[in-house]
């Protein structure tokens, strides 16, 4: 409800200043690109890892991940059938536990249409429909994939967007939408969107403009997250634990290790049999 009411209709932007948006964008991606492994391949799987991959976590941390991820599990059908816990150790390091469960159910839901080899449908809706792809995820895949003409818009997105238009500040995620769309250059989507992308992360970055992202992080060491990843991480180290031996190891209380692996147990993370916990 705020949303809509906040500036629902963006104001029109003129042809000539989407035309010269367009062409500085592109003509500065053209020179200035940014050599990332998922921009080699057009696989709409590896796509779609490097962005869960990619979600609130830095491009330098992900290069690595990204290909020892596709090693391990080069299709769909291999991550659908691999265990959560040797998911859980390749993912170590990214954070977001969550994102590694969620990515091995999407496989999951793929192959079990019982198509061979299974591959990701092709409609932004069907996208949607699978286990931890939301509509920008779900517009990734199709623009990096397929090139199709579909507006994504990330932060960086956001913010480049934003500036060179002077757009409010506090235009709504709807508004946003359908500036992004009006401004896409029909049949340069997959070009358009790295280079909005690498434009924001290396030029408009939100030093230089101020423009704040939406969501801030928060401190994570000490964090009721942080101690989720410290009980996940000794599961996955050390095998079942009793919930004694994990607080004796987090050193927290037997009544906040309960809490916390009952936590995990409601992500799909872990499971609990009583006093005893394992990986799920």
């Amino acid at each position: 409800m705020v949303d809509r009411l906040r500036n629902p209709e963006p104001t029109p932007i003129s042809p000539d200043a989407i035309a010269e948006l367009q062409a500085r964008i592109l003509s500065w991606y053209a020179v200035n690109r940014r050599d990332l492994p998922w921009r080699h391949t057009t696989d709409p799987y590896a796509i779609l890892v490097s962005e869960i991959m990619l979600q609130q976590t830095q491009v330098a941390r992900v290069i690595p991940k990204f290909a020892m991820f596709m090693a391990a599990y080069p299709r769909l059908d291999d991550l659908a059938k691999a265990p959560l816990d040797d998911v859980l150790r390749l993912w170590r390091g990214l954070g977001y536990n969550n994102r590694a469960r969620r990515l091995r159910d999407c496989a999951a839901a793929v192959t079990e249409a019982g198509e061979r080899p299974a591959t990701l449908p092709r409609s932004l809706t069907s996208l949607q429909a699978l286990p931890g792809i939301g509509a920008y995820t779900a517009r990734a895949v199709l623009a990096f994939a397929h090139n199709d003409d579909v507006a994504a818009v990330d932060a960086n997105v956001r913010r480049v967007l934003t500036h060179e238009l002077s757009l409010p500040a506090d235009l709504g995620d709807r508004g946003l939408q359908m500036v992004a769309e009006a401004v896409l250059p029909r049949g340069r989507s997959r070009d358009w969107h790295n280079g909005l992308m690498d434009y924001g992360a290396l030029v408009l970055t939100a030093r230089v403009t101020g423009i704040a992202p939406r969501t801030r992080q928060s401190a994570f060491a000490g964090s009721r997250r942080w101690y989720r990843s410290c009980l996940l991480q000794a599961l996955l180290e050390r095998g079942p634990q009793r919930l004694d031996q994990l607080a004796v190891a987090l050193d927290v209380t037997p009544d906040v290790a309960a809490e916390l692996a009952d936590l995990l147990t409601r992500d799909g993370l872990v499971r609990r049999d009583g006093e005893r916990v394992r990986v799920a």
